[in-house]
């Protein structure tokens, strides 16, 4: 369940719109100021943060500048400031939505989904010189695109998202039997390994992306 953060200091509101949330499916921690807002964020690492900008206690653009500055977490205002200096300043501190008060609450739903759903989209892996875009499923080795196939291309995108971590032999076949669903042994690994390294590595025999640890599995170098 998508954990919120409400940080608003009119309690009618908050009730209601808690409630309403709930409803909704979502998990709903309220704060009423800039304080206990910031300290409920640090507590709880909440999926979206929904702030006022009138607060008893500080200021929304103060708290969303302090979230954005160390998270990427998604913040909308609710605010009934819908003046234009007012939204440009909240897009200016790194606010994803700004939704005037008084608001239709599907609407703001439908508005959370789509912030969470934009934060939620994989990133752009690199390596080197190897760049990987989940949403794309495009591989590039400097500006030319490498054509993997679908386990090659599992099989990075395993390694590029677990950069400096060991990947054992063991998890790298049930990765691999998962799309294919056939069993991969030592043997058929060995073959994608070789497969991959000759389309990433600039010298296959000498490996600098993915590299192996003798006996236990492989790593992929940290960017």
């Amino acid at each position: 369940m998508p954990d919120i953060l409400l940080i608003e200091d009119d309690d009618t509101i908050a009730e209601t719109l808690s409630a309403y949330l709930q409803s909704d499916g979502y998990i709903v921690r309220r704060a009423n100021g800039q304080k206990q807002g910031l300290r409920l964020f640090h507590e709880s690492a909440p999926d979206c943060v929904l702030l006022d900008i009138s607060l008893a206690d500080g200021n929304g653009f103060s708290i969303c500048s302090a979230i954005k500055g160390e998270s990427e977490i998604p913040v909308i205002f609710l605010t009934a400031s819908a003046d234009e200096a007012c939204t440009v300043a909240g897009f200016d501190v790194g606010a994803d939505d700004y939704i005037s008060k008084p608001f239709r609450p599907r609407e703001l739903s439908a508005r959370i989904r789509n912030v969470m759903k934009r934060h939620s989209a994989p990133k752009i892996l690199r390596c080197q010189n190897i760049t990987l875009d989940p949403l794309k499923a495009l591989v590039m080795k400097e500006q030319q695109e490498i054509f993997l196939s679908a386990l090659e291309y599992r099989l990075l995108l395993l390694f590029l998202s677990n950069q400096g971590q060991l990947i054992t032999r063991d998890r790298i076949a049930d990765e691999l039997w998962t799309v294919s669903r056939e069993f991969i042994g030592d043997n058929t690994l060995n073959v994608y390994m070789k497969r991959l390294r000759d389309k990433i590595e600039d010298d296959p025999q000498n490996p600098q992306i993915i590299r192996t640890v003798r006996g236990l599995g492989y790593k992929a170098v940290e960017a």
